[in-house]
């Protein structure tokens, strides 16, 4: 997974014995692998870039929800794959 981001311009690093940090300008993240296929994707992202990641993760191919949080914890903003 962290090759794509890096392919699409991301600086990325071994961050653990499986997981990867991806980082471009307006998002920071770390990539763990869970049981099976999946990806946790868990990091900051500029909200205003919220959009930009999803259309980085559907031209991947990929099946997501990301979701969006206040300070407090409060949901702001989920947008799911299709």
């Amino acid at each position: 997974m962290a090759e794509r981001f890096a392919r699409a311009g991301w600086s990325s690093r071994s961050s653990s014995w499986y997981g990867y940090e991806v980082e471009t300008g307006w998002c920071q993240a770390e990539l763990d692998p869970t049981e099976g296929s999946d990806t946790l994707l868990n990091g900051l992202v500029v909200p205003e870039e919220l959009d930009t990641l999803a259309s980085l993760l559907t031209g991947f191919g990929l099946s997501f929800t990301l979701e969006s949080y206040d300070d407090e914890g409060t949901l702001l903003r989920e947008i799911r794959s299709r």
